[in-house]
């Protein structure tokens, strides 16, 4: 059975590969998607989930966003033409979005943080969120919700058995 005109591909690849990190030391306020672009091997080894984005961070330099210290692993069934892991990435992102980016970056101490990388129509694009740094305290009580959250769900499991 095939595809119907006009129906999306379904989406292809590794579930995401999350930078998990970054939901506990920032306050999401914004998402955006963008595009990125790769080198063949770069995709392949995306499409299997060798990559992490924990290090990773977002600027932007002449009219551009790039994706920076974004670690992809060499994919191993490559050639000798293969590329270096943690190399500056473009993204791709509307004018208009790329200047109220850097014009809410600069004017009220926000950073551009990736989240995840997945795949979307056969392309691999990227999450990108406007965030603000949380304080050591925001941290501490975001794991005391989670240990009384997790507490509660521990209890209630008890007692359904």
């Amino acid at each position: 059975m095939g595809r119907r005109k006009g129906e999306a591909k379904s989406d292809s690849g590794p579930a995401r590969i999350q930078n998990r990190k970054a939901h506990f030391d920032y306050e999401i306020l914004e998402r955006y998607e963008a595009g990125l672009v790769l080198l063949g091997t770069e995709v392949k080894s995306l499409y299997h989930g060798r990559a992490n984005l924990t290090d990773a961070y977002c600027e932007i330099r002449g009219g551009e966003v790039w994706l920076v210290q974004a670690d992809i692993e060499p994919y191993d069934h490559a050639t000798h033409f293969q590329h270096e892991r943690r190399r500056d990435r473009k993204l791709l992102l509307h004018k208009r979005e790329i200047r109220l980016l850097a014009r809410r970056v600069q004017e009220k101490g926000l950073t551009l943080v990736p989240l995840a990388i997945y795949f979307k129509n056969g392309k691999a694009k990227l999450e990108i969120a406007l965030a603000r740094g949380k304080r050591q305290y925001d941290k501490r009580r975001q794991i005391a919700k989670d240990e009384e959250r997790r507490e509660r769900e521990r209890l209630s499991r008890g007692r359904d058995l």
